[in-house]
């Protein structure tokens, strides 16, 4: 107890146990297993996202062990803390997906939450669902201190090369006409197989593949399986690595920077990612403070092309990918072809070119990434919209293989469930355009994904006869010629909530426009007339989230500084 000289990588935790004044601090540890030993050491919190309401998550507390392992062997002393998580996959479709969007703002709260109060001097956290790794990483660069991020792993296909999209594709199917109770109950029981997150390009994938661009998880994170020897090792791994960022002093901060967020959105492209990406980009690197907009998105999209053969617009899942080297040699392709920053640094404590030297290339047969010169699409799927519809900003995901333009008449509903019920009953029909309003950050509030009815016009055949635009979001699940994130929200104000039944809409995505064919004239006629509706919630976090939530341009966070 007695006074000796600070150890740098204990700059937090030593507020907390050192010295005779914090007695009471170290009795409290003891009866958690600290030993005199464990106090003169640095503290590495390991925040888990373990639950086993989800595949995605059930198998991340002993991942969390193996990464307070791995940090315990590195001369540190590892503890274990759990944040929330919610399954989209269970939630889609209800009012209940109103709080998946808000779980990320929840989880990066909670973690900077106790890591700050504990003392923390560095951190390990693990998610495995869409938002567990937005959330993550906004905790981590809140507290900036040396930290990795760990990607729980990607499912295993099930039977008949399925996934939780052919669930609800089958159930479109189904209301068609297509396949009958027995065969919808047959992909449900046999699509999941066990522990990992979605097994597409989804956003869990996209997520984790930005993540490690990124550079704040070790190289191949993002590509194991969630059950391998790989991704445990991974975990043990990453508790070691914060070790020598301690020693190092390499902080998120270091490592979060405008090129290393060009880098991640530069493989969300060539991967065919999630639409979610841009909203969680954003959200990320306003946290850590580097500047990005939707315009980034355009400018880095025209140089990089798609060449994943992914699903959900593709073929292959992740763990094919995973069997051929995951994203280190495309990584390695985009580097070679000066599409990546090589100089960034990365949690290894090297730079991102020095991590990739030394990766093989994919296998001649392989089939899932196509040359650079071959592409999939030679621009960006990811297409961000302006027009009268969307001054501020829309995103699309358009792959080409549903076309580049489509003009219909609007089929307008206030919510996601009325949509639904319109879309399963044969209302909605070929050459629709429909629009899905008061969906927003503030106006659901929570922005839900829209995957059930996106796969609801799958399942009945309409993917290139009718488009859906949104105030919420899509999942990276959807496809189909979908455009979401339309800004200014419908709640606010924005055109989408001017828009009625019958007016023609035209979205085209090489001249990047959304627009709905009106005078200015009659557009500020009906807006005299408009009224904001009432709050759908008046307490409680779906409250709270609707009076603080910044723009979806903006990423949709909720700490933005007044």
């Amino acid at each position: 107890m007695s006074d000796t000289p600070k150890d740098p990588r204990r700059r937090h935790s030593a507020e907390v146990v050192d010295g005779v004044g914090k007695s009471a601090s170290r009795a409290m540890l003891r009866a958690v297993g600290f030993t005199d030993e464990d106090f003169a050491k640095p503290q590495v919190g390991i925040a888990s996202t373990w639950s086993n309401l989800t595949p995605c998550n059930s198998h991340i507390d002993e991942l969390a062990r193996r990464a307070s392992d791995g940090a315990d062997g590195a001369g540190g002393k590892g503890v274990i803390f759990n944040t929330i998580t919610i399954s989209d996959g269970i939630a889609n479709g209800t009012e209940g997906m109103k709080y998946s969007l808000v779980s990320r703002e929840v989880i990066a709260d909670s973690i900077e939450t106790v890591a700050g109060c504990e003392g923390f001097d560095g951190l390990v956290a693990i998610g495995g669902c869409d938002k567990n790794m937005p959330g993550c990483l906004m905790g981590l660069a809140r507290l900036d201190r040396p930290s990795v991020f760990v990607y729980g792993g990607t499912i295993l296909p099930g039977t008949g090369h399925t996934d939780i999209v052919s669930v609800f594709e089958a159930m479109g199917a189904y209301s068609r006409g297509d396949l009958d109770l027995i065969e919808v109950k047959q992909i449900e029981e046999t699509a999941i197989p066990g522990p990992g997150s979605c097994g597409g390009m989804y956003t869990a994938n996209t997520m984790a593949s930005a993540i490690e661009a990124l550079g704040m998880s070790l190289p191949g994170s993002s590509a194991q399986n969630a059950v391998s020897q790989a991704k445990r090792d991974d975990c043990e791994a990453a508790g070691a690595a914060v070790l020598e960022l301690l020693e190092r002093d390499i902080k998120p901060s270091d490592i979060m920077t405008r090129q290393a967020f060009e880098n991640a959105i530069t493989v969300v492209i060539a991967l065919g990612g999630s639409t979610n990406a841009v909203l969680h980009l954003i959200a990320m690197a306003s946290t850590i403070g580097v500047e990005l907009s939707l315009a980034d998105f355009t400018e880095i999209g025209r140089r990089v092309p798609v060449v994943a053969d992914l699903r959900p617009s593709g073929h292959y899942m992740m763990s094919e990918l995973v069997a051929i080297g995951g994203i280190q040699p495309l990584m390695k392709t985009l580097l070679e072809a000066g599409l990546l920053h090589g100089d960034c640094l990365t949690v290894t404590g090297r730079t991102l070119a020095e991590n990739l030297a030394d990766v093989a290339p994919y296998p001649d047969d392989q089939k899932i990434i196509a040359a650079l010169d071959n592409p999939v699409k030679a621009e960006s799927h990811l297409r961000i919209l302006h027009g009268n519809l969307a001054p501020e900003g829309a995103v699309a995901k358009i792959t080409g293989k549903e076309g580049t333009r489509f003009s219909g008449t609007a089929r307008v509903f206030g919510s996601e469930e009325e949509a639904q019920a319109r879309i399963n009953d044969g209302t909605v029909v070929a050459g629709d355009v429909v629009v899905i309003r008061y969906e927003g950050p503030k106006g659901g509030p929570g922005m839900r994904e829209m995957l059930t009815p996106t796969s609801a016009i799958m399942g009945r055949g309409l993917g290139s006869e009718v488009a859906l635009i949104t105030d919420g979001r899509f999942s990276g699940g959807s496809h189909g010629f979908v455009v979401g994130h339309v800004t200014p929200e419908a709640f606010d104000g924005g055109p989408l909530a001017l828009v009625e039944d019958g007016d023609l809409i035209t979205i085209d995505a090489e001249a990047d426009t959304i627009d709905v064919d009106l005078p200015d004239e009659e557009l500020m006629r009906r807006r005299a007339a408009w009224r904001q509706p009432a709050p759908r919630y008046a307490r409680g976090v779906l409250s709270k989230y609707a009076r603080t939530v910044s723009s979806a341009s903006t990423g949709a966070v909720t700490d933005l500084p007044e």
